[in-house]
């Protein structure tokens, strides 16, 4: 008997796919074939194709959809035209139970060909409020799920469910010891995370270098710094190590670690609070954003899970004082993040996508 297909699709950062890879095995133990939709250059094409070679890769052309102004505006219409065609191409061929989108630009030509061709199609929305592509995308939806209770008024022309967060089981699997040969660590000092993102950020990057003396007082660092931005000069510093990017790796830091610095995407920071890691969260300015890591932080911060420190009041002093606070409420951080209600295996996730296939 032929096995149903289903499409995934989603990408531009690593947490429009994070969710898509913790649930590639379930859909496949569950009688599914799995094929994924991205663009050609976007990160998602690395990330399903490693971590999941099996899955086939279909690119299509896709444009970025703005905010501001840009002469591309113009001619990014047209990619993502092209991209409906492409998408629709591959729907036809595949002929897919379900379509499943976990946002980002490159999901906005597969979900409007999908509607062309009558295929049922689920969204993912992990923020307080929706993304611009899902935004576009979420009036051609069957059904949308959010992580955040305070997103389902949000939606618009479609059914939605707050599932609550789903965490990647590797994340649970880390050994600290490892984390900490990895690091270069004895572990005779706690261990201070800082991520900035699958791109890094030169604001968390520049706060905890120009504070280096001080906090190797107390902590033992591990700074994801991001592609391109590792400080040779720092190399040989004792106590202090430094990662562009990592993968397999990254369970068994966070094993390791007993305070985290970090943004504030959605992903990540129910990734900590599942793991009880206390959190100083450094969110994207307005400025540079639309403001959704502000309001995820200060959700986290109301919620005692978080100490928040806004982009624009970041300086040595101020940042070093957000640390200290940290680890004078780390204790109490733990104490609420042991009564919030635990995250959805994605088990349990791929069997509501799959409610929803026809």
């Amino acid at each position: 008997m032929t096995r149903p297909n289903i499409i995934l699709t989603g990408g531009g950062t690593a947490g429009h796919v994070s969710l898509n890879q913790a649930i590639i095995p379930s859909l496949i133990e569950q009688g599914y074939d799995v094929h994924y939709i991205g663009s050609r250059e976007g990160i998602e094409k690395n990330l399903i194709t490693e971590s999941h070679p099996s899955v086939p890769y279909y690119e299509i052309s896709s444009g970025k959809l703005r905010r501001y102004f840009s002469m591309k505006n113009f001619s990014d219409p047209f990619k993502v035209g092209a991209g409906v065609l492409q998408a629709y191409r591959i729907i036809r061929k595949l002929k897919p139970s379900l379509i499943f989108s976990k946002g980002g630009f490159v999901s906005v030509p597969v979900i409007l060909a999908g509607r062309m061709a009558g295929i049922p199609v689920v969204i993912h929305e992990s923020d307080v409020t929706p993304g611009l592509a899902n935004k576009l995308a979420m009036p051609f939806a069957d059904h949308v799920f959010t992580v955040f209770p305070e997103t389902v008024p949000h939606v618009r022309k479609a059914e939605a469910t707050c599932t609550g967060p789903v965490i990647r089981q590797e994340l649970f699997e880390g050994s600290k010891d490892k984390g900490l040969r990895i690091s270069g660590f004895s572990g005779r000092k706690p261990v201070l995370l800082v991520m900035g993102g699958s791109q890094g950020s030169a604001v968390l990057n520049e706060a905890v270098r120009s504070n280096l003396p001080e906090l190797l007082k107390t902590t033992d660092i591990i700074h994801l710094c991001g592609r391109g931005h590792l400080d040779t000069a720092l190399e040989q510093m004792e106590g202090y190590s430094q990662f562009e990017y990592v993968t397999d790796e990254l369970s068994h830091m966070l094993k390791a670690a007993d305070l985290v610095v970090s943004r504030a995407g959605s992903n990540s920071i129910f990734e900590f609070l599942a793991l009880r890691l206390p959190m100083l969260l450094i969110p994207l300015s307005a400025e540079k954003s639309r403001g959704d890591q502000i309001l995820n932080a200060g959700l986290f911060e109301k919620a005692g899970f978080a100490v928040v420190l806004q982009e624009e009041e970041v300086g040595r002093q101020a940042f070093l004082d957000a640390i200290r606070s940290l680890q004078d409420r780390a204790q109490n951080i733990i104490l609420k993040m042991e009564q919030a209600e635990p995250p959805k295996t994605p088990g349990e996730m791929a069997s509501l996508i799959l409610s929803h296939s026809r």
